[in-house]
């Protein structure tokens, strides 16, 4: 490598870092990974200097299927899968990124405008968290990047939130003296995707990837949230958190999960209101006669699924502090059963021969027979599901997922205890 990095004093304390982050079970596979990581920066941009390492993680929803963008309730976490970056500024007044795999991402910092043309691209993501850095006051330069990543595009993991968050940390601490907190790095986050990258996502996705660990946060104020850690071992409770690919990708059903909070807001807007955080639950079963006529049934039953989710993660926040884990898989499964009849985000309208989401929760079910819990995870109607599986059953749970939906297809996670990060 021809960075700046000694082998006998920089990368000893990469690795440090690297084993505090991963653990020591995964410290050899993840040394590799970052060797090339700095290797894929040489090659693509040249010999460099002032190498800064980044890594940014996915984040799994635990609590509060489509809560968020009501300013409600969640429960989410980071995970043990992330996107990391080797970074060195170029002196220039551009970003270039090389994501592995994938072509070159190019941002000149004199063109910060959002254009609808370059929805869905990782470029207008880049383009507007740097838009919103310079909106605060920030200080912007170039630098060259190369990423990899195991937050697979498509994988319902939020892989848009984790190179986000990833990009927000560059920015802030190799520019900015670490100026912006994990919260408002997640709100920059948001910003960019809901207004560059053209997908109206709540804060959830961001706030799981930049804040780190398991933690509830109540969205009641969009300007400060409230976060709240909580700490439980789903090992030590006997089971293991897994998410399940579909085999769908959710890339082209933007349309489906915008229709989510525009039909929400037809609710809202019967009360004089913007989202249903604003509207007492008693007012809205009182009108609710009005609402299905003016809003149609599925709104109707989508913010029946709004108001029980929030007391629902009020529930599993309390179980987990409790120890009672039972009952957490109690509220799991109710909410898996209300995000498909309620909310509606298992099978997008109209689709009859693809719906791998509900095929992939049928067979969790099946192999789980009756333990555990299973249910749709994030956005829904493509990507992943989630299932606590008991730890006894866990390989035959794996192989039969494997073999029912591909090699590969169930993951087994664990919750990372922080979120977005600067190593060296």
């Amino acid at each position: 490598m021809n960075c700046t990095f000694s082998p006998m004093t920089d990368f000893q304390h990469l690795e440090t870092a690297i084993s505090g982050l991963y653990g020591p079970d995964a410290t050899p596979g993840q040394i590799r990974r970052y060797r090339g990581l700095l290797d894929g920066l040489v090659k693509t941009f040249g010999p460099c200097s002032h190498v800064a390492v980044f890594s940014a993680p996915g984040r799994t929803e635990i609590g509060g299927n489509h809560t968020d963008h009501q300013h409600g309730l969640v429960l989410t976490g980071s995970i043990d899968l992330d996107i990391i970056a080797a970074v060195a500024p170029n002196g220039e007044n551009v970003i270039r990124l090389q994501s592995e795999g994938f072509p070159m991402d190019v941002v000149d910092l004199d063109d910060l405008k959002a254009d609808p043309a370059a929805y869905n691209t990782s470029t207008a993501i880049i383009r507007g968290i740097a838009a919103a850095f310079a909106d605060r006051g920030c200080k912007l330069e170039g630098f060259n990047a190369y990423t990899t990543s195991t937050v697979f595009k498509g994988s319902g993991l939020s892989s848009s939130a984790a190179l986000e968050v990833l990009i927000g940390n560059v920015l802030n601490s190799l520019f900015n003296e670490n100026k912006c907190s994990s919260v408002e790095l997640a709100k920059i986050g948001q910003y960019a995707e809901n207004v560059y990258f053209g997908k109206p996502s709540g804060l959830l996705d961001q706030m799981g990837s930049s804040v780190g660990g398991m933690v509830t946060i109540d969205f009641a104020s969009k300007e400060h949230p409230v976060v709240e850690k909580v700490d439980f071992d789903f090992s030590a409770a006997g089971h293991a958190l897994c998410i399940i690919d579909s085999g769908a990708d959710h890339a082209d059903l933007t349309d489906e999960y915008a229709a989510v909070p525009n039909e929400l807001k037809e609710i809202c807007a019967y009360f004089g209101k913007t989202v249903l955080r604003e509207v007492p639950e008693n007012e809205f079963y009182a009108a609710l006669p009005q609402l299905r006529k003016k809003a149609g049934d599925r709104a109707v039953l989508r913010a029946m699924h709004i108001y029980e989710e929030n007391h629902r993660v009020e529930g599993q926040v309390a179980a987990l502090r409790d120890h009672d884990f039972d009952t957490f898989l109690t509220l799991i499964r109710a909410s898996g059963l209300s995000s498909w009849r309620c909310l509606q985000n298992v099978v997008p309208a109209g689709y009859t021969s693809h719906q791998e989401v509900a095929v992939a929760l049928a067979l969790a079910e099946r192999l789980l027979d009756g333990r555990g819990a299973c249910r749709v995870h994030g956005g829904g109607f493509a990507g992943t599901i989630q299932a606590f599986v008991p730890l006894d059953m866990l390989e035959k749970f794996r192989s039969g997922m494997d073999g029912f939906l591909g090699e590969g297809a169930c993951h087994v996670l664990t919750i990372r205890p922080v979120g977005g990060v600067r190593l060296v």
